[in-house]
């Protein structure tokens, strides 16, 4: 499964990294990767979409599914 969610507050690659980070540890996630310019991250993997929210809010950013 593949999912997209939104994340803004990104600026950087350095941020990117952070979201990419925060997102692979959440169960059932894959693969990870962030978009700054497009203020987005995709997801590859069966993750829950809250947990996928939850884990990039606890790491500093705005998201939202």
């Amino acid at each position: 499964m593949s999912e997209t969610i939104t994340v803004e507050g990104m600026s950087c690659a350095g941020c990117e990294g952070t979201v990419e980070d925060a997102l692979a540890e959440v169960p059932g996630v894959e693969s990870a990767s962030a978009d700054r310019t497009t203020d987005s991250a995709s997801v590859e993997g069966e993750a829950d979409t809250e947990a996928l929210v939850r884990a990039v809010a606890d790491a500093g950013y705005d998201a939202q599914a």
